[in-house]
């Protein structure tokens, strides 16, 4: 993974922060014994993957791997020749 740019995109940086602020506001939460707070707080992670997937989307992500296109093309060729 060394050779490759794996997560350091700032579709990735920005989902993990929001879903680390997210873990430590239902933290807290859970030490104060308040559950809509923990619930809030997981609202706020499911969030950051929200962001993080809508940030890829829109190219601020990791560019697509050459293998993950042979591997899309062969899966294509493989249903078709079941057709």
């Amino acid at each position: 993974m060394a050779g490759t740019s794996h997560g350091h995109t700032p579709a990735a940086w920005t989902g993990v922060i929001i879903a680390v602020i997210g873990f430590c506001i239902s933290g807290a939460f859970m030490v104060l014994a308040n559950p809509l707070g923990f619930y809030a707080g997981l609202v706020v992670v499911v969030l950051g993957g929200v962001v993080g997937m809508a940030m890829k989307a829109a190219g601020m992500g990791a560019p697509k791997s050459a293998h993950q296109d042979l591997s899309e093309v062969i899966a294509a060729n493989r249903v078709a020749a079941k057709v």
